[in-house]
């Protein structure tokens, strides 16, 4: 079974080179798992980069049946990141395959090796002990001020406000892709 391997570019023109240099690397992943379906690769130029050795980024992600493995790196030159990053995700993958296919050898699961540890049995309508309570003032404003107000206190995964449009309670997320999310509970 072929490995599937798409390139994506951002900022950088990809030669018919480097192309078929990329494909013919990548599409070897598959001999390290046999599950491998996918490999995308990802090339970008990044101008403002702080040092010239981190303008090339290359990012390799392998989809495989159970896991998805994801390596980047940098360098002065495109292929060197290329390269590097290929390195780093056979790595991963051994390491993968090995946590996942090697065995200890008595032909015994990890399940049955395991010792059960007597576990507290909890009783019915017993409430989970809460490790910390915190409070804090929730300042009424816009949702671009809560904008403004989590960048400025260097919150990156959420804040909560009083929403003053709404007349609730909102909490604001950052999403992966950079764009922010909104929460408005009702009761």
């Amino acid at each position: 079974m072929a490995v599937k391997v798409e390139i994506f570019s951002r900022n950088l023109e990809v030669t018919d080179h480097i192309n078929d240099y990329v494909t013919k690397k990548a599409g070897k992943l598959g001999r390290y798992l046999s599950e491998l379906n996918d490999v995308r690769v990802d090339l970008a130029y990044i101008k403002s980069a702080r040092s010239a050795n981190d303008r090339m980024v290359a990012q390799i992600t392998t989809y495989a049946r159970r896991a998805i493995l994801r390596t980047e790196e940098r360098a002065d030159d495109l292929l060197a990141a290329f390269d590097s990053a290929l390195d780093k995700m056979q790595r991963q993958l051994e390491r993968y395959k090995g946590k996942h296919y090697h065995g200890r050898g008595d032909g015994r699961s990890a399940a049955e090796v395991v010792t059960k540890p007597q576990a507290e049995e909890e009783v019915e309508g017993e409430i989970p002990t809460i490790a910390r309570r915190k409070q804090f003032k929730v300042a009424p404003m816009k949702e671009g001020e809560a904008i403004e107000q989590m960048r400025l206190l260097g919150h990156d995964n959420f804040f909560i406000f009083f929403n003053v449009e709404t007349n609730a309670i909102t909490i604001l997320y950052r999403r992966r892709d950079g764009t922010y999310g909104v929460i408005e509970p009702k009761m």
